[in-house]
């Protein structure tokens, strides 16, 4: 391991006082003016944000007026940015808005899958339940697409697909939010089967930190056209935190202990980004407006990121300590073994560095 490496290492599991697994990350934090104030590892490193892009997805799709044509709520644009539990409340609206969005089942594009929650997933075997495409994590972001399809005048076949006028308008909003230009993004399949976008660590800090400086502040002259589409994101996704994850999930349970100072969003194989909004803390931090806070762990260790995450909120001292006590759970993970020993522990070893360095 490199020297560079070792300084990276963000978390250690240890069985007993042996090492068994060490894991890198990245950490970047900066405030909505784009500063970067603090970092551990590379904050540039290039990191495909997964769904903790949806936000930004979400904006593209609310911006072609899909919302108001269709009849959709706040409710729905939380599901739009979810990564959710497959719950009955999570299929039974993604059936409602692609049935107001006049389309069906049959034309999403993503596929269904085993869900995110084991307890939903018991309740399927139980039942000899095979899941269909409208059970999705991710099937709120294609059930807006096929409302946004329509409403910029489009056809809904092939929606997913890279070409199509949707999602190229999706990628210009995506690069236009993290303040990059259309070549600065680069771009893969997600597992949904959706376009997802690869950026520099600090331009996912950057975007939630926009999310959380709309909502904080009405739009001043020379603001985004972007500042109140962001707003209503925010406010959509810590108003009904349990539509954009469910129960026993750390997206849900942050925003629910916060209370709508924060808005929050896991990306597959572990990334992660917190927008906070602006207050005495985030100015004793340094932060002009809202801080933005993004996560990668190297390996895709989820159980890893959520600890980090937990303890960087308390090594900046966002929230009241009863707050962050709520994610507990999250931040120091029982390892027991299957006659509920406990086998294992982890021990943390983010240290931030102050940077204060303007980026472009």
């Amino acid at each position: 391991m490199t020297a560079g490496a070792t300084r990276s290492i963000a978390a250690t599991i240890y069985r007993g006082e042996a090492i068994e697994n060490t894991h890198i990350a990245h950490v970047a934090v900066v405030d909505a003016r784009g500063r970067l104030l603090y970092a551990f590892g590379d904050p540039a490193r290039m990191t495909l944000a997964r769904s903790a892009a949806k936000p930004a997805q979400a904006l593209a799709v609310l911006e072609t007026g899909a919302l108001e044509r269709f009849g959709f709520d706040e409710a729905d644009l939380a599901l739009m940015c979810a990564s959710h539990n497959s719950e009955e409340r999570h299929i039974e609206r993604t059936r409602q808005m692609i049935a107001k969005a006049h389309a069906s089942e049959a034309d999403l594009r993503c596929g269904g899958h085993p869900p995110l929650s084991d307890a939903v997933y018991r309740s399927w075997i139980k039942r000899d339940f095979t899941p269909g495409a409208v059970c999705s994590n991710c099937s709120g972001k294609h059930a807006g697409m096929l409302a946004a399809a329509q409403a910029i005048g489009s056809t809904v076949e092939d929606y997913h697909l890279p070409e199509h006028p949707l999602q190229v308008r999706v990628k210009h909003t995506v690069a236009e939010v993290c303040d990059l230009p259309d070549d600065g993004v680069q771009w893969a399949i997600d597992g949904c089967n959706l376009p997802t976008p690869a950026f520099p660590l600090e331009r996912l800090a950057r975007l939630y930190a926009k999310l959380a400086d709309a909502a904080a502040q009405p739009a001043a002259a020379g603001a985004s056209t972007h500042h109140a589409g962001l707003a209503r994101i925010y406010r959509a996704m810590t108003t009904y935190p349990e539509m954009v994850a469910g129960e026993g999930r750390f997206c849900t349970a942050l925003m629910r202990s916060f209370e709508g100072a924060l808005v929050a969003k896991v990306g597959a194989d572990a990334s992660y980004a917190i927008g906070v909004r602006a207050s005495e803390q985030t100015a004793r931090l340094g932060a002009d407006g809202a801080l933005g806070i993004a996560v990668k762990v190297e390996d895709g260790n989820a159980t890893v990121l959520y600890a980090i995450v937990a303890d960087l909120l308390d090594q900046l001292g966002i929230g009241t300590a009863a707050q962050r006590a709520q994610l507990d759970a999250f931040r120091n993970p029982p390892m027991r073994n299957t006659m509920n020993v406990e086998a294992g522990r982890i021990a943390l070893s983010v240290a931030l560095e102050a940077v204060a360095a303007t980026l472009p």
